[in-house]
């Protein structure tokens, strides 16, 4: 059986920096992130993509398959298309969005299997709340709180409130959330006490990242600190949280313990905060920056 499966769009990304100064048009999307992070780590863990594209992404989900990663492509009138302005702090951004696809329904995931279900949510209407409780009968849930906390005003992203949390969150077995997407969605400033009312909402594993203040995650009872190793120049963060999913997923399924993975994960982030474009190392790289 598949161990991960990975269910999100494909987007068509315009990514402007700040420092130096550069705009780069460019495929991206949960789903595109962890499928090439997938791909680039040892093929000995089941991962499988599902997606939903028009014909005009089409082309990135052939490399995918090219490079050795199944993928389920269904037809989608439009792509979401993002645009990702980062200030001189890559921790900030604004995005604005230029178009949008159809969410993802039960129908097209009935014969979907695998032990987790990794949700690579970018609008809040990405999965209904019944095709959530449906996976979650077929395996363990993960999710990205991100997309669940967007809302789209004309073309631009605004914050807005979970509001099938409670609904949802019993559900799901794996929740990352960045530090301010966990203040919004527990109205608590310290994380660490926000982790344990998550939990309390029904969820195993929280994880917070802190952006250049590492992660915590929250599991048996217990909390795991993963320092965040500072890459050797800092690029282009896009993409970062969901690479930092996909080591953490991959790190558990070869079976570390949640501070091994952890630090699996943040490793991988370092190195992909090197570039524009999903990770691309290798884990002989990823053992490098732990062994720092």
């Amino acid at each position: 059986m598949t161990h991960i499966c990975c269910i999100g769009h494909i987007t068509r990304d315009r990514i402007i920096t700040q420092n130096p100064p550069n705009t780069v048009h460019c495929a991206g999307g949960s789903a595109y992130y962890m499928a090439w992070a997938f791909q680039a780590l040892p093929h000995d863990v089941g991962f499988h993509l599902v997606t939903a594209v028009s014909h005009e992404v089409m082309p990135e989900v052939e490399k995918l398959r090219e490079a050795g990663i199944p993928v389920t492509a269904f037809d989608s009138p439009d792509n979401v298309f993002f645009e990702n302005k980062y200030g001189v702090n890559m921790d900030h951004r604004t995005q604005r969005v230029l178009a949008r696809s159809a969410p993802f329904t039960i129908d097209q995931l009935k014969d979907v299997e695998a032990r987790v279900f990794h949700l690579g949510s970018l609008m809040a209407d990405d999965f209904a709340p019944e095709v959530v409780e449906y996976l979650a009968t077929k395996g363990d849930v993960s999710i990205d709180v991100q997309g669940y906390m967007r809302m789209v005003k004309g073309e631009q992203v605004l914050s807005t409130e979970w509001k099938d949390k409670l609904r949802l969150l019993k559900h799901t077995a794996i929740l990352k959330v960045n530090e301010w997407e966990c203040q919004t969605l527990t109205g608590m400033t310290d994380p660490y006490v926000a982790a344990q009312q998550i939990h309390e909402w029904g969820v195993r594993e929280v994880i917070i990242t802190l952006g250049g203040g590492g992660s915590v995650i929250y599991a048996d009872g217990q909390f795991f600190e993963t320092p965040a190793y500072p890459p050797s120049r800092l690029v282009d963060a896009t993409g970062c949280g969901d690479t930092y999913s996909a080591g953490y997923l991959y790190a558990r399924a070869k079976g570390m313990s949640y501070a091994e993975s952890g630090q699996f994960a943040a490793a991988m982030c370092t190195l992909k905060l090197e570039h524009t474009g999903p990770f691309d190392r290798t884990i002989e790289d990823v053992r490098r920056i732990l062994a720092k």
